[in-house]
């Protein structure tokens, strides 16, 4: 499945949820759906700066050269909007995830309805996942 593909079910899930707060229970349970992180990589290294909770990402190259993203959080709603950038990225070359538009984020109005810390923590949180894309890819060339 593309990565449009995967944002367009993660909007399709939204779409027919008007109340807010609706929206941010299924993104809480989303989140709760997020395998746990091994305390063995909750290390700072991993951890994304920018964000006003803890939020560890870890990536690795699968054989196919595709990016797995695992991530975890210590905020209940940091953690579902972390696990649906890891259900439309992981899995992906580098080239993907760098290209991606990732517009899914405005198509559920998830960067109207953040608080101006959670939005600015949302942008850290793709902008570290490129990070790790672009350094796949540079350490593939």
């Amino acid at each position: 499945m593309t990565i449009q593909e995967k944002e367009q079910e993660v909007i399709e899930r939204y779409a027919d949820i008007d109340d807010w707060m609706d929206r941010y229970a299924c993104i809480i349970d989303a989140g709760n759906e997020l395998p746990e992180l091994p305390e063995s990589l909750r290390t700072p290294d991993r951890l994304i700066e920018g964000c006003q909770s803890r939020v560890w990402l870890d990536a690795e190259q699968d054989a196919d050269g595709n990016v797995i993203y695992r991530a975890d959080s210590d905020a209940i709603i940091v953690k579902g909007i972390i696990s649906m950038l890891v259900e439309v990225l992981s899995g992906h070359t580098p080239d993907e995830i760098l290209d991606a538009k990732l517009d899914f984020i405005h198509a559920i109005g998830l960067d109207e309805h953040l608080s101006p810390t959670r939005s600015n923590g949302l942008v850290a949180m793709v902008k570290q996942m490129r990070a790790y894309a672009a350094a796949f890819k540079a350490k593939g060339n």
